[in-house]
């Protein structure tokens, strides 16, 4: 071995390569101590990279499970969404889907429309309805109106000889008549030119001018001037106004029941009964066409249509949007176009005072019997409707348009059983 050694230290030596065997032993010693070292580096990284993919681990399972609960909360939240859904479309449903159930409550006794506002009526025995209101051939329902020369609206209240202006129509032809004056005739079919913002109720509406003869027929019998009003008709065949801020508290209204010039909506009822019983209470007897509603009905029970929700006539249907609030205008005699010197029925509806909220949900038939008479007093409708006292109702079309003739039956809707849907609302 000694011998190999030196051989082996000689050919190293022989080559000039130094050679120290202690430095080779310490060089062993030292690889030694490096590769345990490395080991015990090897093994720290080892361990480092096993928490890291530990760590690792643990954040895909946090990933994981995050996302799982985010997809658990977005189908919570997707199936709550369906249900609130299914709910609101259920509850909607409910709410505008007319009755398949009906009862007779009485019978249609006058058909009345007024083409101008605040003018005489017109009377047919069978009439269309539609959504601008009753509708003869050229004959709707307050589709023309008087204003002023700054495009207001003027009626019965400011001018009552108004109401003794008799109009007739043939054809397309309506011809206006009144006391001591030539009739005056308009061809609705040729009123031409531009449509412009006239007002009602400071609302702007479209209208059409209906040229200077009539304008100064008006103004001579209403004014004893040659100018001043000018007749107006309205040129679109559907609603176009938006409801008046204070009819916003009556949830069912809607826009297309404003009709083209009427002061709420398109239509409107009233009950003989309900004037026979007001007329227990006046000195002087007062008759439906105080009221100028449309609808006249004979047989109901007095003041019964304030709850009245659904109302067929015939077999056309609308819903009760609102009770009709009443002013000055009904104070005057629709004969003689004079108001009364008592202000009545107008102070006499106002006399006495009730909580009549059931005139805003006009379902529940049990209120019946809270009724006094004819002021809402309801804290949350008063703001918005004065002292005005209520007399009939206003209607809108619920259904397809209809034909409604004089004797037709007029029913109430009787409301559809309660039914569970098929998930209850949140």
């Amino acid at each position: 071995m000694q011998q190999r050694t030196r051989v082996k230290k000689d050919v190293l030596q022989s080559s000039g390569v130094s050679y120290d065997l202690s430095r080779v032993l310490r060089a062993n010693q030292c690889s030694s101590h490096v590769l345990s070292t490395t080991r015990t580096m090897a093994s720290a990284i080892l361990e480092m990279e096993e928490d890291k993919g530990r760590a690792r681990l643990s954040a895909a399972t946090m990933i994981t499970d995050r996302t799982r609960l985010a997809y658990v909360t977005a189908a919570a939240v997707g199936a709550g969404t369906a249900v609130f859904f299914i709910w609101w479309w259920w509850s909607r449903k409910q709410k505008y889907q007319a009755p398949s159930k009906w009862r007779k409550v009485g019978e249609l006794s006058d058909l009345a429309t007024y083409p101008v506002k605040s003018l005489g009526p017109i009377r047919y025995t069978t009439m269309e309805c539609t959504m601008l209101g009753l509708r003869v051939g050229w004959l709707r329902d307050r589709t023309l109106m008087v204003i002023d020369l700054d495009g207001n609206f003027v009626t019965g209240r400011q001018l009552p000889k108004m109401v003794q202006v008799s109009p007739s129509i043939t054809g397309s032809v309506l011809t206006l008549n009144a006391p001591g004056m030539m009739s005056v005739s308009i061809d609705l079919a040729c009123i031409r030119g531009k449509s412009f913002r006239a007002a009602v109720w400071g609302q702007a509406v479209a209208a059409c001018d209906c040229g200077e003869e009539a304008a100064r027929w008006l103004s001579r019998f209403l004014l004893q001037e040659d100018t001043g009003l000018r007749l107006v008709y309205y040129p679109l065949e559907r609603p176009s106004r938006e409801i008046r801020e204070k009819n916003r508290v009556f949830p069912l209204t809607e826009t297309i029941d404003t009709g083209a010039y009427p002061d709420a909506t398109s239509y409107s009822l009233i009950n003989e009964s309900s004037v026979t019983d007001l007329n227990s209470r006046l000195e002087e007897p007062v008759t439906p066409s105080n009221f100028r509603a449309n609808f006249v009905v004979k047989g109901a029970i007095a003041l019964e249509e304030d709850i009245w929700d659904w109302v067929k006539i015939g077999d056309v249907i609308f819903r009760n949007i609102k009770p009709c609030t009443r002013c000055i205008f009904t104070t005057v005699d629709p004969e003689t176009g004079k108001k009364n010197p008592k202000v009545e029925p107008l102070k006499t509806l106002k006399r006495n005072n009730y909580n009549n909220s059931c005139l805003i949900n006009n379902i529940n038939q049990s209120k019946l019997s809270e009724l006094n008479y004819r002021q809402i007093m309801d804290p949350d409708i008063r703001p918005f409707t004065g002292d005005c006292p209520v007399m009939g109702i206003h209607l809108g079309l619920r259904g397809p348009n209809g034909t409604v003739r004089l004797g037709d039956a007029v029913y109430v809707g009787i409301p559809n059983e309660e039914e569970t849907p098929v998930i209850s609302p949140p």
